[in-house]
């Protein structure tokens, strides 16, 4: 991404795909309910995730939780260009990216 987020949570909202650990994700979701509630400034009384990702890994399904608590507490690090995270299975590196989109008109940009 070209300018970095302060943090996350933000970070994820204007992302379509994301790499975890170096593998490419496209199935992600965050938890409307939690991240409604954040907003708000109310804290989530249940330890549900607010982040699942989901990825092949060759044949192999990989699946990623963090809670609201883990997602809030991750930092960027810009030598690695990711978000570290810390999880139930240890220290993980998220990148997040925006989709990229085009069509196919043979039109100018500024044409009508």
């Amino acid at each position: 991404m070209s300018t970095t987020p302060h943090d996350l949570i933000s970070a994820l909202s204007g992302a379509d795909m994301l790499e975890i650990d170096e593998l490419h994700a496209w199935q992600f979701s965050l938890n409307d309910d939690q991240l409604a509630q954040h907003h708000t400034g109310t804290t989530p009384t249940d330890d549900a995730p607010l982040l699942s990702i989901e990825c092949m890994d060759g044949r192999a399904l990989r699946k990623w939780h963090f809670n609201l608590a883990q997602v809030i507490a991750a930092r960027f690090d810009g030598e690695a260009d990711a978000w570290r995270i810390s999880g139930t299975a240890g220290v993980h590196l998220i990148k997040c990216f925006a989709a990229v989109s085009g069509d196919n008109s043979d039109l100018p940009d500024d044409a009508e």
